[in-house]
């Protein structure tokens, strides 16, 4: 069974800096695309960036690109989403997935679905 458990969020100012982390199990890390979305209040999930098991490369969704970095834990099966430059306009439940398949990143930069997910945690960008 697939199982995603995010943490690391919480409450920062414009311009701040977090570290979510996102422990899988019941995956192979590497093995299948990953990618993490976010959801604000009253909006539809957005993808903001996906890996590729297949080449091994990351893309990012131009609204992220430069600020967001996904970085990987082999040992504990986890990744990471170090989150810099922080906008109000971040603010959104953040989550990892994956589709248990591999090239399924779109031309945008972000998985084609979260098939497999967690339930995300809070981030809220305010001054």
């Amino acid at each position: 069974q697939v199982q995603f458990v995010e943490s690391g969020g919480g409450f920062v100012q414009p311009g701040g800096s977090l570290r979510l982390s996102c422990a899988g199990s019941g995956v192979t890390k590497g093995y299948y695309d990953i990618g993490w979305f976010r959801q604000a209040p009253g909006k539809e999930p957005e993808g903001l960036l996906c890996f590729s098991a297949g080449d091994g490369r990351t893309a990012y969704v131009e609204s992220v690109k430069g600020r967001f970095t996904l970085s990987q834990d082999s040992a504990n099966n986890t990744v990471y989403l170090q989150m810099n430059n922080l906008r109000a306009e971040d603010t959104a439940i953040y989550f990892c997935a994956t589709t248990l398949r591999r090239y399924s990143c779109g031309p945008a930069g972000s998985l084609d679905s979260a098939t497999y997910r967690g339930h995300g945690t809070q981030v809220i960008v305010s001054s």
